[in-house]
């Protein structure tokens, strides 16, 4: 059975923990409460109660912030053409509702038939920040597709360079 940690004990402890810094996307780590001064000085023949740890925390549910790169060996097979660019869906003239439902009946639809790689067309926009370029890889990092897409990366020059995306997709799992 474990003891409560001393007052001197969670003193030196909460020396140590604050000299650790958490992982990226970490949540900080729980730091002990040390009691006053004040409290301890008042001495009304009880013991000092140390407030109990909080519960196991458990870790909020991650949401996609971005879609990983192809990896660096599949993007330049599909670069070359060595793995086929089975489908190509161009985003040019479609405003922003239209496109995203669009790329999201394409990709669902590419992978029912089995697709490996497929190329989103956006265009660069008026001044290369075109709106769809800047959305899509959102729109791809949406929770609804993660177990279609596998990675994203920005198109070979032959492809369409910035203005276009490789979207590697998952394989189908056998039913």
């Amino acid at each position: 059975m474990k003891r409560p940690l001393r007052p001197e004990e969670l003193k030196v402890w909460s020396l140590v923990a604050g000299t650790v810094r958490p992982l990226p996307g970490r949540a900080t780590p729980f730091a002990p409460a040390v009691p006053a001064p004040a409290a301890a000085a008042q001495d009304d023949g009880a013991p000092a109660r140390i407030p109990p740890p909080p519960g196991p925390r458990t870790a909020a549910p991650r949401l996609r912030q971005a879609v990983d790169d192809i990896e660096p060996n599949r993007r330049h097979r599909i670069a070359r053409e060595r793995d086929p660019i089975a489908a190509r869906i161009d985003l040019h003239g479609y405003d922003q509702d239209r496109a995203r439902a669009a790329l999201e009946a394409f990709l669902h639809r590419a992978w029912d038939e089995g697709v490996r790689s497929v190329l989103v067309i956006t265009g660069k926009g008026v001044q290369g920040d075109g709106i769809l370029r800047r959305r899509a890889p959102d729109w791809l990092a949406a929770p609804h597709l993660a177990a279609i897409v596998a990675g994203v990366s920005e198109a070979h020059r032959r492809h369409g360079g910035e203005g276009a995306l490789y979207v590697a997709l998952k394989r189908k799992r056998k039913a």
